[in-house]
């Protein structure tokens, strides 16, 4: 039987497994600091356990990180890791450097989470559908893309945004858990108004953070005011219109009194008119919140699904028009860069191109 990773563990699992095993519960203290605070791996370097319990770790338990397989870097200071996980699939996660700087070093350096590998969700604007999907991320890859950035940067991580490969919510209970483990106060990670999960716009998943009162920031990935639209660009829509979505959105903020982030890309002559503009002025007086357009980069044909409808990203002069008009509205805007495009890292382009090519050749 493979040893059990101890990576992963909360707290209070750990003071479980180890009490099972005759061992005091402050023992458990002490492994925790040691893998999440000094992020040791080595049993034989918890110099503060007696050797007899070290050896007895190393025969029951491992302590496993995802690895980095691969690493791109962007012209703007945009790094795309790959890292492998242990059944040899593959998720890719980004660190975004803030256009400001303090002392010669971004301002914020944001990190990009997978949560899946893959995505079932096939939203028409996403590289990530491409893949389809495999399995949920456990909570010790999430923590681990994480460590293992923070690793290969040797800078602070300020902010963690839940936005990579996946759906959150479809993984709630291992992304929530990872959450638990990264701002937990022995860690010493980032504090959750720092962390934002985004989501497609699962109901459940919105209503179950609002009951939890959950600390962490919600965003919602919206793109479109309108439910035919949104249905054709978000098969989620179907399952979730945007009268039962803006519900739980309400719901939210009613339980927790913080703010939404609705992400809005815009698309050519889509969902970027002055109608759109009013709908969303509606919604947002609705539901305090603030908005977050993104340009659209159009993803490679040869990841991508036939595409349902053609994208183009929305001109730089409509885009500043469009959030003119919002803040007019007195709504509070803001314009995402476009980091890492050249390197598919940008939004919506996070797909393991490796998958691609071997799942393309053993279809055809």
């Amino acid at each position: 039987m493979e040893a059990l990773n101890l990576f992963g563990q909360t707290l209070d699992e750990l003071r479980s497994l180890l009490q099972e095993r005759g061992m005091p519960r402050y023992r458990a203290e002490q492994v925790f600091y040691w893998m999440y605070n000094r992020r040791v791996t080595d049993f034989g370097l918890m110099t503060n356990l007696p050797k007899a319990e070290r050896t007895a770790l190393a025969e029951s338990f491992r302590i496993t990180h995802p690895v980095i397989a691969g690493e791109q870097n962007s012209a703007d200071g945009t790094r795309k890791f790959l890292f492998t996980l242990e059944d040899d699939l593959r998720v890719e996660t980004v660190l975004i450097p803030s256009e400001t700087e303090e002392a010669g070093r971004p301002k914020r350096l944001t990190l990009c989470l997978s949560t899946q590998v893959g995505c079932p969700l096939d939203c028409a604007f996403c590289a990530t559908a491409s893949m389809k999907m495999r399995r949920n991320a456990r909570a010790w890859e999430i923590v681990g893309q994480y460590f293992g950035a923070l690793a290969a940067s040797g800078q602070r991580i300020t902010n963690l945004v839940y936005m990579g490969m996946g759906e959150p919510m479809l993984n709630y209970d291992e992304t929530m858990k990872s959450i638990d483990l990264i701002t937990h106060e022995t860690t010493c990670g980032v504090g959750s108004a720092h962390i934002t999960v985004s989501t497609a716009g699962l109901v459940d998943g919105i209503r179950r953070m609002a009951d939890e009162q959950r600390k962490a920031k919600l965003a919602i990935s919206l793109h479109s005011t309108d439910d035919a639209l949104r249905s054709v660009l978000m098969p989620i829509n179907r399952k979730y219109p945007l009268s039962e979505l803006i519900a739980a959105a309400e719901y939210y903020y009613r339980a927790t009194r913080r703010r939404i982030t609705w992400e809005y890309i815009l698309f050519d002559d889509l969902n970027d008119t002055e109608a759109d503009v009013q709908r969303l002025l509606r919604l947002m007086r609705r539901v305090p919140s603030k908005v977050n357009l993104i340009p659209f980069h159009p993803i490679d044909s040869a990841l991508s699904h036939p595409p349902r409808l053609e994208l183009r990203p929305s001109p730089p002069a409509r885009i500043e028009r469009f959030a003119e008009a919002l803040r007019a509205g007195n709504a509070t805007v803001m314009l995402r860069s476009s980091s890492g495009r050249d390197i598919d890292a940008a939004c919506g382009q996070l797909a393991v191109r490796s998958h691609i090519r071997k799942r393309a050749v053993t279809t055809s």
